[in-house]
C-alpha cells in the first residue's frame, strides 16, 4: 500500500463527505490522515464532525461576504493548510470558489466532488436541476480544482439514474450514497501518483 497522505478538508456544511473519508480510513481502505478540518460556517456540522474525531479544525472568517472568498482570507487558509502538512486538499461541500492564490499553494492537489454529471448542472443545488430538467441520470463528479465553477479537469464519475418519482431530495440521498464511496476511491488513487 502507498504511503499514508496527509488530506485537508474544507467545507461549508455537514460534511457527510469528510465522514465518508473517514470512515474508509478507520475500515483501511484509504491510507490517509485528516491533518486539518477548515469551515467557512462557523456552525457548520462538518466542525463538530471533525472535533469528536479529534481533528484539529477552524473557522474560514470571509468578512461578511455570503458567497466571495476574499484572496488574504485564501492566502491564510493555504497557510494554516500548508502549516499542518497538507499534501492534498478535499473540498467537501466548500461552497466557495476557490482560486489564487490557493491554487498556486496547491497546484494540481486540489480535489473537489459534486453532485451532477458535470459540464452538466455546475455550481449550486445540481440534484434539484436534474429533477426540473426532466434528466433521466444524474450522478456524481470528482475533479481537479481549477479558477472555475466546477470546471477542472474531471477525475471519475458515477451515474445514478433519475427515478420516474424521484423527488430533489430523493435523487440527492442516492447521490450522496455514490459520492460517499467515490470520493475516497479517488484520493486513495490520486495519492499514489503524489
Amino acid at each position: 500500500m502507498a504511503r499514508s497522505i496527509k488530506l485537508g478538508v474544507l467545507g461549508s456544511g455537514s460534511g457527510s463527505n469528510m465522514q465518508a473519508i473517514l470512515d474508509a480510513i478507520d475500515a483501511g481502505t484509504l491510507n490517509a490522515e485528516i491533518v486539518i478540518v477548515l469551515s467557512d460556517n462557523p456552525d457548520g456540522y462538518i466542525l463538530e464532525r471533525a472535533r469528536r474525531a479529534g481533528i484539529p479544525a477552524g473557522v474560514i472568517d470571509c468578512g461578511g461576504f455570503m458567497s466571495k472568498f476574499p484572496d488574504e482570507k485564501q492566502a491564510e487558509a493555504a497557510q494554516r493548510l500548508k502549516e499542518a502538512g497538507v499534501e492534498l486538499v478535499c473540498l467537501a461541500g466548500f461552497m466557495r470558489l476557490v482560486k489564487q492564490p490557493m491554487l498556486d499553494y496547491f497546484p494540481q492537489r486540489i480535489l473537489n466532488i459534486h453532485p451532477s454529471l458535470l459540464p452538466a448542472y455546475p455550481g449550486l443545488m445540481a440534484w434539484k436541476q436534474a429533477v426540473k430538467d426532466g434528466a433521466t441520470e444524474s450522478g456524481c463528479t470528482v475533479h481537479y480544482v481549477d479558477a472555475g465553477m466546477d470546471t477542472g479537469p474531471i477525475i471519475k464519475q458515477v451515474r445514478v439514474p433519475v427515478l420516474a418519482d424521484d423527488t430533489s431530495e430523493s435523487l440527492h440521498e442516492r447521490i450522496q450514497v455514490a459520492e460517499h464511496k467515490l470520493y475516497p476511491e479517488v484520493i486513495t488513487n490520486v495519492a499514489i501518483g503524489l
